[in-house]
């Protein structure tokens, strides 16, 4: 009968080094994961910061940039004209047409997606593929900074994030204390102009009009864009429209509404232009818009009181 050889105190004490360095491994690796929450609820969480991502909005593509990740765009949607440097990134589509093929061949390690600008299809299909998903959909004006923070997190730039989220955050707060208590003023903001087309409340642009003092006339429409009728404008007695995107200088803007003066509601209403780009993408730009807005919105306010 053969004697049972037992490890030697030695083999026992590599095994249990063995055993340790694994599992502090494990708690590093744990450690240096980066998790945030998306505009979904949904928990996102990459292993490392993204060196590769791929953002499905031109809005998506600015906020990547302001949170100092810029360099880590490897794929942008037709349209991401700003800052100049999106035009040298390789383009996937625009953001109803997301070229998926083009997006697998770039193998980001992190898509940044927009939840109501994006077909959900889309990122729900690159989800399946294995690919990390992060959707965002900013809809107030503090969500600005929080998604600036979110990817900056997952990117691996935080300190570019923060600086860039409390710049804005600054920006909003000095123009919440200058105007959001004076006397209201009713605004129609107008989107599009064939067909007639508004936002109402929970859209970020109803948050600027109210940063501003203004009230959004048709605020209580469930539809977020709706269709409207010039009638349902007459009957809100707007003191002034504010839009561009059916236009590109502040005269265009205002030629149809001028013909609409022949309406007694609409006889003192002004028009007044604000760059798209300014009010229109939910980036960090929309502090510029709103200083536009607030401006627009006051000189109105101050004519009416005169009078």
């Amino acid at each position: 009968m053969h004697a049972v050889k037992h490890p030697s105190t030695a083999v026992f004490m590599k095994l249990a080094a063995a055993v340790v360095l694994a599992a502090t491994s494990a708690t590093a690796a744990s450690q240096s994961a980066i998790s945030v929450v998306d505009d979904r609820g949904t928990r996102v969480v990459l292993p490392a910061a993204a060196t590769r991502i791929a953002a499905l909005a031109p809005s998506i593509t600015e906020l990547v940039f302001a949170a100092g990740a810029g360099d880590k765009l490897i794929g942008v949607p037709r349209y991401s004209d700003f800052p100049s440097a999106a035009a040298s990134i390789r383009q996937i589509g625009d953001a109803s047409r997301i070229d998926l093929e083009r997006v697998l061949s770039l193998k980001p390690d992190l898509v940044i997606a927009w939840k109501t600008g994006n077909h959900a299809a889309d990122f729900e299909r690159l989800e399946q593929l294995g690919f990390t998903v992060f959707v965002a959909e900013p809809e107030t004006l503090s969500a600005i900074p929080r998604l600036l923070r979110a990817i900056a997190s997952l990117a691996g730039t935080g300190a570019a994030g923060e600086a860039a989220a409390g710049d804005f955050e600054r920006g909003i707060a000095a123009l919440n204390a200058q105007y959001r208590m004076r006397s209201p003023v009713r605004v129609f903001y107008e989107i599009w102009h064939e067909p007639l087309m508004t936002v109402n409340a929970r859209h970020m642009i109803s948050d600027v009009i109210a940063l501003c003092g203004g009230r959004n006339v048709f605020a209580p429409v469930p539809v977020l864009t709706p269709i409207v009728s010039l009638e349902s404008v007459i009957a809100a007695r707007p003191e002034v429209v504010l839009g561009g995107s059916s236009a590109t200088t502040p005269a265009e803007f205002a030629a149809p509404w001028m013909q609409a003066e022949r309406y007694a509601a609409l006889r003192r209403v002004q028009a007044r232009y604000v760059d798209p780009d300014y009010i229109q993408r939910q980036t960090p730009r929309v502090l510029q818009g709103a200083r536009t807005v607030c401006e627009h919105i006051d000189a109105v306010r101050t004519a009416r009181n005169t009078h």
